[in-house]
Protein backbone atom coordinates (compact mmCIF):
# COMPACT_ATOMS: atom_id res chain seq x y z
CA UNK A 1 0.00 0.00 0.00
CA UNK A 2 1.45 3.64 -1.26
CA UNK A 3 1.55 5.91 1.37
CA UNK A 4 3.82 9.63 0.94
CA UNK A 5 5.21 11.37 3.34
CA UNK A 6 4.99 15.09 2.92
CA UNK A 7 8.51 16.55 2.39
CA UNK A 8 10.09 13.68 0.48
CA UNK A 9 11.05 13.40 -2.98
CA UNK A 10 9.19 12.37 -5.96
CA UNK A 11 12.19 10.32 -7.06
CA UNK A 12 15.10 8.92 -6.32
CA UNK A 13 17.83 7.70 -8.25
CA UNK A 14 19.21 4.33 -6.76
CA UNK A 15 23.15 4.29 -7.02
CA UNK A 16 23.71 0.17 -7.43
CA UNK A 17 27.24 -0.47 -5.77
CA UNK A 18 26.64 -4.63 -5.58
CA UNK A 19 28.66 -5.53 -8.34
CA UNK A 20 31.52 -3.45 -7.23
CA UNK A 21 31.67 -3.00 -3.41
CA UNK A 22 29.28 -6.09 -3.14
CA UNK A 23 31.84 -8.05 -4.57
CA UNK A 24 34.69 -6.86 -3.62
CA UNK A 25 35.18 -8.48 -0.40
CA UNK A 26 34.45 -11.72 -1.11
CA UNK A 27 37.20 -14.85 -0.73
CA UNK A 28 36.03 -16.74 -3.19
CA UNK A 29 37.00 -15.56 -6.86
CA UNK A 30 33.45 -14.41 -8.80
CA UNK A 31 34.01 -15.17 -12.92
CA UNK A 32 34.08 -12.40 -15.02
CA UNK A 33 31.24 -13.71 -16.44
CA UNK A 34 28.84 -14.24 -13.40
CA UNK A 35 29.62 -10.55 -12.64
CA UNK A 36 28.32 -9.63 -16.70
CA UNK A 37 25.32 -11.52 -15.73
CA UNK A 38 24.82 -9.70 -12.53
CA UNK A 39 24.97 -6.42 -13.89
CA UNK A 40 22.87 -7.20 -16.76
CA UNK A 41 20.31 -8.27 -14.56
CA UNK A 42 20.32 -5.37 -13.19
CA UNK A 43 19.72 -3.63 -15.80
CA UNK A 44 17.37 -5.49 -16.50
CA UNK A 45 15.23 -5.08 -13.00
CA UNK A 46 15.95 -1.11 -14.51
CA UNK A 47 18.72 -0.19 -12.53
CA UNK A 48 20.51 2.69 -14.62
CA UNK A 49 23.79 3.46 -12.46
CA UNK A 50 25.73 0.44 -11.75
CA UNK A 51 29.05 0.67 -10.07
CA UNK A 52 30.65 -2.14 -12.02
CA UNK A 53 34.52 -2.17 -10.83
CA UNK A 54 37.70 -0.68 -9.93
CA UNK A 55 40.84 -0.40 -11.19
CA UNK A 56 42.87 -0.94 -8.34
CA UNK A 57 45.93 -3.29 -8.06
CA UNK A 58 44.97 -6.81 -8.62
CA UNK A 59 47.29 -7.46 -4.85
CA UNK A 60 45.34 -5.37 -2.95
CA UNK A 61 41.68 -6.27 -4.31
CA UNK A 62 41.94 -9.57 -6.19
CA UNK A 63 38.37 -9.99 -6.67
CA UNK A 64 38.29 -7.26 -9.13
CA UNK A 65 41.37 -8.00 -11.39
CA UNK A 66 39.37 -8.58 -13.69
CA UNK A 67 37.98 -5.09 -14.51
CA UNK A 68 38.98 -4.70 -18.13
CA UNK A 69 37.58 -8.14 -19.30
CA UNK A 70 34.18 -7.47 -17.52
CA UNK A 71 33.86 -3.72 -19.05
CA UNK A 72 34.33 -5.65 -22.03
CA UNK A 73 31.66 -7.50 -22.51
CA UNK A 74 29.02 -5.34 -20.46
CA UNK A 75 26.18 -4.33 -22.80
CA UNK A 76 26.59 -0.41 -23.48
CA UNK A 77 23.55 1.68 -24.07
CA UNK A 78 23.14 5.47 -23.52
CA UNK A 79 20.70 4.82 -20.50
CA UNK A 80 23.41 2.62 -18.48
CA UNK A 81 25.84 4.26 -16.41
CA UNK A 82 29.24 1.89 -15.53
CA UNK A 83 30.96 4.07 -13.08
CA UNK A 84 34.29 2.72 -12.07
CA UNK A 85 36.55 3.22 -8.78
CA UNK A 86 39.90 4.69 -10.10
CA UNK A 87 42.34 5.35 -6.57
CA UNK A 88 45.05 7.02 -8.81
CA UNK A 89 46.32 8.32 -12.03
CA UNK A 90 47.15 4.31 -13.29
CA UNK A 91 44.05 3.50 -12.30
CA UNK A 92 42.98 6.62 -14.61
CA UNK A 93 45.13 5.33 -17.07
CA UNK A 94 43.44 1.91 -17.66
CA UNK A 95 39.51 3.36 -17.41
CA UNK A 96 40.34 5.96 -20.22
CA UNK A 97 41.38 2.56 -22.49
CA UNK A 98 38.35 1.03 -21.62
CA UNK A 99 36.33 3.92 -22.82
CA UNK A 100 35.02 4.74 -18.71
CA UNK A 101 32.86 8.08 -18.83
CA UNK A 102 32.18 7.90 -14.98
CA UNK A 103 34.67 7.26 -12.16
CA UNK A 104 34.64 7.69 -8.27
CA UNK A 105 37.14 8.20 -6.27
CA UNK A 106 37.36 7.20 -2.49
CA UNK A 107 38.85 9.23 0.00
CA UNK A 108 38.45 9.06 4.06
CA UNK A 109 37.02 11.00 6.93
CA UNK A 110 39.80 9.25 8.70
CA UNK A 111 44.01 9.54 9.15
CA UNK A 112 43.11 5.53 10.36
CA UNK A 113 41.61 4.40 7.87
CA UNK A 114 43.47 6.23 5.31
CA UNK A 115 46.03 4.64 6.36
CA UNK A 116 44.44 1.43 6.11
CA UNK A 117 42.51 1.72 2.45
CA UNK A 118 45.34 3.97 0.54
CA UNK A 119 48.41 3.60 3.02
CA UNK A 120 48.78 7.44 3.04
CA UNK A 121 47.64 10.48 5.42
CA UNK A 122 44.40 12.48 4.19
CA UNK A 123 46.35 15.19 3.07
CA UNK A 124 48.63 13.03 0.94
CA UNK A 125 45.88 10.91 -0.23
CA UNK A 126 43.56 14.11 -1.62
CA UNK A 127 46.64 15.51 -2.80
CA UNK A 128 46.86 12.10 -5.18
CA UNK A 129 43.27 12.46 -5.91
CA UNK A 130 44.07 15.54 -7.41
CA UNK A 131 45.61 15.45 -10.92
CA UNK A 132 43.40 12.08 -11.31
CA UNK A 133 40.33 14.41 -11.21
CA UNK A 134 41.86 16.80 -13.10
CA UNK A 135 42.82 14.67 -16.27
CA UNK A 136 39.35 13.11 -15.98
CA UNK A 137 37.71 16.33 -15.82
CA UNK A 138 39.65 17.61 -18.59
CA UNK A 139 38.17 14.57 -20.52
CA UNK A 140 34.48 14.72 -19.52
CA UNK A 141 34.46 12.32 -17.41
CA UNK A 142 32.04 12.49 -14.52
CA UNK A 143 33.86 12.19 -11.20
CA UNK A 144 32.43 11.18 -7.99
CA UNK A 145 33.78 11.37 -4.39
CA UNK A 146 33.31 8.80 -1.46
CA UNK A 147 34.22 10.27 2.07
CA UNK A 148 34.42 6.83 3.98
CA UNK A 149 34.04 6.17 7.62
CA UNK A 150 32.03 9.69 8.13
CA UNK A 151 29.89 8.36 11.09
CA UNK A 152 32.27 6.27 12.72
CA UNK A 153 35.68 4.67 12.28
CA UNK A 154 36.51 1.22 14.59
CA UNK A 155 40.12 3.27 15.37
CA UNK A 156 39.12 6.39 16.35
CA UNK A 157 35.53 5.97 17.07
CA UNK A 158 33.68 9.02 17.09
CA UNK A 159 34.34 11.07 14.00
CA UNK A 160 33.72 14.85 14.89
CA UNK A 161 31.07 16.45 12.03
CA UNK A 162 33.41 19.38 11.23
CA UNK A 163 36.63 17.26 10.25
CA UNK A 164 34.01 15.20 7.67
CA UNK A 165 33.05 18.20 6.41
CA UNK A 166 36.45 19.86 6.27
CA UNK A 167 37.71 16.34 3.91
CA UNK A 168 34.38 16.46 2.05
CA UNK A 169 35.12 20.00 0.96
CA UNK A 170 38.58 19.38 -0.07
CA UNK A 171 37.44 16.73 -2.16
CA UNK A 172 34.47 19.05 -3.52
CA UNK A 173 37.07 21.22 -4.24
CA UNK A 174 39.20 18.90 -6.29
CA UNK A 175 36.21 19.35 -8.93
CA UNK A 176 33.77 16.46 -8.17
CA UNK A 177 30.16 16.59 -9.36
CA UNK A 178 28.64 14.15 -6.14
CA UNK A 179 29.83 13.17 -2.99
CA UNK A 180 28.85 10.30 -1.42
CA UNK A 181 28.85 10.29 2.36
CA UNK A 182 29.36 6.89 3.63
CA UNK A 183 28.52 4.82 7.14
CA UNK A 184 31.78 2.64 6.42
CA UNK A 185 30.76 0.51 9.84
CA UNK A 186 27.06 1.39 9.91
CA UNK A 187 26.93 2.85 13.55
CA UNK A 188 25.28 6.48 12.25
CA UNK A 189 21.88 6.89 13.42
CA UNK A 190 19.05 9.82 11.92
CA UNK A 191 20.05 12.46 13.74
CA UNK A 192 23.02 12.52 12.84
CA UNK A 193 22.46 11.53 9.47
CA UNK A 194 20.17 15.17 9.02
CA UNK A 195 22.99 16.69 11.23
CA UNK A 196 25.81 15.53 8.79
CA UNK A 197 24.02 16.84 5.73
CA UNK A 198 22.58 20.38 7.20
CA UNK A 199 26.16 20.83 8.21
CA UNK A 200 27.46 19.88 4.24
CA UNK A 201 25.11 22.46 3.66
CA UNK A 202 26.28 24.96 5.23
CA UNK A 203 29.84 24.72 3.82
CA UNK A 204 28.19 25.14 0.24
CA UNK A 205 28.03 21.22 -0.64
CA UNK A 206 23.99 21.20 -1.28
CA UNK A 207 21.79 17.90 -1.89
CA UNK A 208 21.93 18.09 -5.40
CA UNK A 209 25.71 17.16 -4.93
CA UNK A 210 25.21 14.38 -2.12
CA UNK A 211 24.10 10.92 -2.35
CA UNK A 212 23.94 8.52 0.88
CA UNK A 213 25.74 5.08 1.28
CA UNK A 214 24.85 3.23 4.50
CA UNK A 215 25.96 -0.20 6.33
CA UNK A 216 23.42 -2.17 8.09
CA UNK A 217 25.58 -2.86 10.86
CA UNK A 218 23.24 -1.69 13.66
CA UNK A 219 19.66 -1.76 11.32
CA UNK A 220 19.88 1.58 11.11
CA UNK A 221 20.32 1.59 7.37
CA UNK A 222 16.79 2.74 6.26
CA UNK A 223 15.73 4.89 9.30
CA UNK A 224 19.41 6.70 8.10
CA UNK A 225 17.78 6.64 4.65
CA UNK A 226 14.33 8.19 5.16
CA UNK A 227 16.42 10.82 7.33
CA UNK A 228 18.20 11.79 4.61
CA UNK A 229 15.71 11.84 1.93
CA UNK A 230 13.63 14.16 4.71
CA UNK A 231 17.05 16.46 4.52
CA UNK A 232 16.67 16.53 0.87
CA UNK A 233 19.03 13.79 -0.54
CA UNK A 234 17.33 12.49 -3.36
CA UNK A 235 20.85 10.00 -4.45
CA UNK A 236 20.98 6.44 -2.27
CA UNK A 237 23.91 4.28 -2.79
CA UNK A 238 22.51 0.66 -2.45
CA UNK A 239 23.70 -3.17 -2.91
CA UNK A 240 21.55 -5.82 -4.26
CA UNK A 241 21.14 -8.86 -2.04
CA UNK A 242 22.66 -6.40 1.04
CA UNK A 243 26.19 -7.93 -0.03
CA UNK A 244 28.97 -6.39 0.47
CA UNK A 245 32.05 -4.92 3.35
CA UNK A 246 34.91 -3.18 3.63
CA UNK A 247 38.23 -5.57 2.80
CA UNK A 248 40.54 -3.11 5.12
CA UNK A 249 37.77 -2.73 8.06
CA UNK A 250 36.69 -6.03 9.79
CA UNK A 251 33.07 -4.32 11.32
CA UNK A 252 32.09 -3.22 8.49
CA UNK A 253 28.96 -5.72 7.07
CA UNK A 254 26.49 -5.73 4.51
CA UNK A 255 25.51 -2.76 2.49
CA UNK A 256 22.00 -1.68 2.48
CA UNK A 257 20.35 -3.91 0.13
CA UNK A 258 19.05 -2.90 -2.54
CA UNK A 259 15.08 -4.59 -2.62
CA UNK A 260 14.97 -3.56 1.28
CA UNK A 261 15.27 0.43 -0.11
CA UNK A 262 12.73 -0.08 -3.08
CA UNK A 263 10.29 -1.65 -0.81
CA UNK A 264 10.49 1.14 1.50
CA UNK A 265 10.29 3.67 -1.81
CA UNK A 266 7.58 2.28 -3.27
CA UNK A 267 5.36 2.24 -0.06
CA UNK A 268 6.33 6.18 -0.05
CA UNK A 269 5.28 6.30 -3.21
CA UNK A 270 8.17 6.84 -4.33
CA UNK A 271 9.75 6.46 -8.39
CA UNK A 272 12.86 4.46 -9.00
CA UNK A 273 11.86 2.85 -11.84
CA UNK A 274 12.92 -0.47 -10.80
CA UNK A 275 11.51 -3.76 -10.68
CA UNK A 276 11.67 -5.67 -7.27
CA UNK A 277 10.43 -8.76 -8.70
CA UNK A 278 13.19 -9.06 -11.04
CA UNK A 279 15.44 -7.48 -8.31
CA UNK A 280 14.45 -10.62 -6.35
CA UNK A 281 15.02 -12.82 -8.85
CA UNK A 282 18.39 -11.64 -9.58
CA UNK A 283 19.37 -11.40 -5.56
CA UNK A 284 18.33 -15.20 -5.28
CA UNK A 285 20.16 -16.14 -8.66
CA UNK A 286 23.38 -14.16 -7.56
CA UNK A 287 23.33 -15.49 -3.68
CA UNK A 288 23.01 -18.95 -5.28
CA UNK A 289 26.03 -18.46 -7.14
CA UNK A 290 27.76 -17.54 -4.03
CA UNK A 291 26.65 -20.10 -2.08
CA UNK A 292 24.59 -18.47 1.02
CA UNK A 293 21.40 -16.84 1.35
CA UNK A 294 20.62 -13.58 1.06
CA UNK A 295 20.80 -11.36 4.02
CA UNK A 296 17.91 -8.85 2.19
CA UNK A 297 15.11 -8.85 4.79
CA UNK A 298 12.81 -8.64 1.21
CA UNK A 299 14.61 -11.07 -0.74
CA UNK A 300 14.02 -13.59 2.21
CA UNK A 301 10.19 -12.53 2.93
CA UNK A 302 9.26 -12.83 -0.74
CA UNK A 303 11.24 -16.40 -1.57
CA UNK A 304 10.26 -19.46 -1.42
CA UNK A 305 11.96 -21.23 1.68
CA UNK A 306 13.26 -24.24 -0.25
CA UNK A 307 15.31 -21.74 -2.14
CA UNK A 308 16.62 -19.91 0.81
Amino acid sequence: MRTPLPGLPERVTIYEVGPRDGLQNEKAIVPASVKAEFVTRLADAGLRTIETTSFVHPKWVPQLADAEELLGVLPRSPELRYPVLVPNDRGLDRALANGVTEIAVFGSATESFARRNLNRTVDESIAMFAPVVERARAQGLWVRAYVSMAFGDPWEDDVPIEQVVSVASRLMELGCSQLSIGDTIGVGTAGHVTALIEAMAAAGIGTDRLAVHFHDTYGQALANTLAALRAGVTVVDASTGGIGGCPYAESATGNLATEDLVWMLDGLGIDTGVDLGKLVATSRWMAGRLGRPSPSRVVQALSPETEQ
